[in-house]
């Protein structure tokens, strides 16, 4: 039971951390400045591994983007929904970076917030598009 509550509460920090990227993007503003503005509002609280998320998938955003772009087939960054396109950014990153996150784990997660917060045909394709990248994470240079 332990370790579904943990999965609920990572899921929601999830969410929590594309909506930062999300109003980021949409305001033209660093992720850092949205985080502050979070951690100064009690409600909802930010939690530690929302702001991690948020922060490196930040970090790692320029490569990430790069990625997209290249394995998206038939769609640019511009043209995904900034939803979709943050939802993405998070599931490359726990896909490629975040070693503590077994593969399987990044692409499900992804694909249920796409589901929650997204149009129907967002599932199939960030589960396509992440599983493409899964398939050649051995030959990415990151």
């Amino acid at each position: 039971m332990g370790g579904s509550r943990r999965r609920g509460s990572r899921h929601k920090a999830r969410v929590r951390a594309v909506e930062i990227l999300y109003e980021a993007e949409v305001r033209g503003v660093p992720v850092s400045e949205v985080i502050e503005r979070r951690r100064a509002q009690t409600e909802p609280p930010i939690n530690e591994f929302t702001e991690q998320l948020a922060t490196r998938v930040d970090e790692h955003r320029a490569r990430i983007d790069e990625l997209l772009e290249t394995y998206a087939i038939g769609w640019t960054l511009d043209r995904m929904p900034v939803v979709d396109r943050n939802i993405l950014r998070i599931g490359v990153y726990e896909l490629l970076w975040a070693e503590d996150i077994p593969d399987g784990v990044a692409i499900a997660e992804a694909v249920a917030m796409a589901k929650e917060l997204s149009t129907d045909e967002s599932p199939v394709f960030v589960n396509g598009l992440l599983s493409r990248l899964m398939e050649k994470k051995p030959s990415l240079s990151l």
